[in-house]
């Protein structure tokens, strides 16, 4: 029986980053060879081959078909596939094997979930927020475009709609998709066993233990969590900081929340400019990534958020247009699962639209995409004009971070687009959040910023963001800034037709090279290993985030462990035949 259509799109996922990758040496050790129906892969070693066609963004090619032949049969369900890839590969392995086969199966289980719904979830946004989504203004509104991207597919991660462990009736209940209103749950624990970070007060609705119904004397601060932390995970939480006794949980839940894309963080429905960011027990983007907040990750984020503002002081022309979550307000316990962020929007979100760029290719109410919407209101009805003006504001203003020394973990789920019209023209602006995972160039951070410039010591996990080198924020800026933010963009328009591959990947050479040049020479090392390289790093994700132990793996970053790819961005490949090169 041949797959289902959703069990086929997520089976030549698979296959693909598996190829990507080069799992089992598909990539570097497989010969092709020209079939009937086109090409195929073949390892000889392993007796497998794999149906093929061109790709060219991360990787020469991606699976063409769901199907994997092994010793001459053709396997067709991804368990199956699985299974024989499992058993070719080494004996320690085998256990991320087992792992990887239940995230996809998770994952296969929510992609039906969400194609039986989608219908139902669109059309109460449209209810909500009216047909259009490049008219939904606002911070709440913007909830709606993080639904709406939360049903589109991660431009390189396989099962990124899958989180481990987490049952249908708590998805509808708690994920984004389903565009979800609950109340939190709190926690009131002596003062003394959490610190507090951040000038500004709490907000009027943060909650004194009376409010929830707590007789307590002495001094106490209530820490929020999340419902799907209540049980288990809390109680283990507690026992290990000492606090089981001593933390009291409320009975009665308390603020209406409804969750954003990253489904942790949530907004406050009666004040959407506050989110919560709270630690899950789930994995997302492989086993180990899990949903939990580590210390040391909020004060980080808090570090390179006033790094990029010290910036920003120092190039007034992004003032205007670099827009910035606050997020120097959170409570530490110590613990993965006990800690919040309190991040605030910027005011001035209050009637514009902010679209993260996750959603641009989603299907939004009607059948259109996001940025058909969006260009139609915005830019004439030329998605590619939009393009090209979110290029030249995101590769000026990240270039001019790498002058500095510093390359954003600033990916497409915490990259925004902010949208309005002032005086009859439109104005786009960039909003960021999560500053925690930047890789930093310390000397030439010094050089540039002189007195200003942070020390290591201001970030908790500064061995790791510190060097004296470019190359890890060439490679942090190509697999973030290039491959996630830009190329996916590009390859996504031309896959719908919005515009010819080569034109939108030639636009982004043209707009990045523009950029480098205006940094001068500190934009040689980009020009050297993004645009002349003739292959690019890619991001491992599956290898390192679930098949692979570390040790096996030698990641010391999930999210920072690459193999390599072609280049999409060479200029012969824009070179009109007969032309001089």
């Amino acid at each position: 029986m041949s797959p289902s259509p959703v069990a086929g799109q997520l089976t030549i996922r698979v296959l693909s980053a598996l190829l990507r990758e080069d799992v089992l040496g598909l990539r570097t050790r497989s010969v092709p060879a020209e079939r009937a129906d086109g090409r195929w892969l073949t390892l000889a070693r392993h007796g497998i081959a794999l149906p093929v066609a061109e790709e060219g963004f991360q990787s020469e090619y991606a699976a063409r078909l769901p199907l994997l032949e092994h010793d001459g049969t053709r396997l067709t369900g991804l368990d199956a596939i699985l299974a024989a890839l499992a058993g070719l590969a080494d004996p320690e392995d085998r256990g991320g094997w087992a792992a990887f086969a239940e995230e996809c199966r998770q994952t296969l289980a929510t992609m039906e979930l969400h194609a039986h719904v989608r219908g139902e979830v669109q059309t109460a946004l449209t209810d909500l927020y009216g047909p259009d989504p490049a008219h939904w203004t606002g911070l709440a509104a913007a909830l709606g475009q993080d639904t709406l991207a939360a049903h589109l597919d991660h431009p390189v991660y396989p099962t990124a709609r899958g989180r481990s462990g987490l049952s249908e009736p708590q998805l509808r209940s708690y994920a984004p998709e389903f565009h979800p209103a609950f109340e939190l749950r709190w926690l009131a624990v002596p003062t003394g066993a959490v610190r507090r970070h951040g000038e500004q007060p709490l907000p009027s609705w943060w909650p004194t233990p009376a409010w929830l119904g707590l007789d307590l004397d002495g001094d106490w601060l209530t820490l929020p969590v999340h419902p799907l932390s209540v049980g288990a995970p809390l109680d283990e939480a507690l026992a290990a900081l000492g606090l089981t006794g001593r933390a009291v949980l409320a009975d009665r839940p308390y603020l209406t929340v409804v969750p954003t894309l990253s489904m942790r963080t949530v907004a406050v429905a009666e004040d959407p400019a506050c989110h919560l960011k709270l630690p899950l027990a789930t994995a997302t983007l492989g086993l180990k990534n899990r949903r939990t907040i580590k210390p040391g990750v909020l004060p980080d984020g808090a570090a390179g958020q006033r790094l990029l503002e010290t910036v920003i002081g120092l190039e007034p022309r992004f003032a205007a247009t670099i827009l910035h979550a606050d997020e120097q307000c959170y409570l530490e316990t110590g613990h993965e699962l006990l800690a919040a962020l309190l991040r605030r929007y910027p005011a001035e979100l209050g009637d514009t639209v902010t679209v993260p760029l996750a959603s641009l290719l989603a299907p939004a109410p009607g059948g259109r995409l996001v940025v058909d919407h969006l260009a139609d209101r915005f830019y004439g009805g030329d998605p590619l004009a939009l393009y090209d003006a979110f290029l030249t504001l995101l590769l000026d203003w990240q270039t001019t971070l790498f002058r500095y020394g510093i390359a954003l973990e600033s990916h497409q789920q915490n990259t925004s687009l902010v949208l309005d019209r002032a005086d009859d023209r439109t104005r786009l602006r960039l909003l960021y959040k999560d500053n925690d995972g930047p890789r930093i160039n310390g000397p030439r951070l010094a050089a540039e910023l002189g007195e200003l410039a942070p020390g290591p010591s201001e970030f908790d996990d500064h061995a790791r963001m510190f060097g004296d080198t470019d190359r890890p924020l060439t490679d942090l800026f190509t697999t973030i800034t290039g491959h996630l933010c830009t190329a996916s963009l590009a390859f996504g328009l031309a896959a719908h037709g919005r515009a010819g591959l080569d034109d939108a990947l030639g636009l982004l050479r043209k707009r990045l090279a523009e950029a480098v040049d205006r940094i001068g020479p500190a934009g040689e090392p980009l020009r050297a290993d993004l645009l002349d390289a003739e292959r690019l790093p890619v991001k491992a994700m599956v290898t390192a985030g679930t098949l692979l132990s570390k040790q096996r793996s030698g990641a010391a970053d999930i999210n920072k462990h690459y193999t390599s790819g072609p280049n999409y961005l060479l200029s012969q490949r824009f070179t009109p035949p007969g032309a001089a090169r």
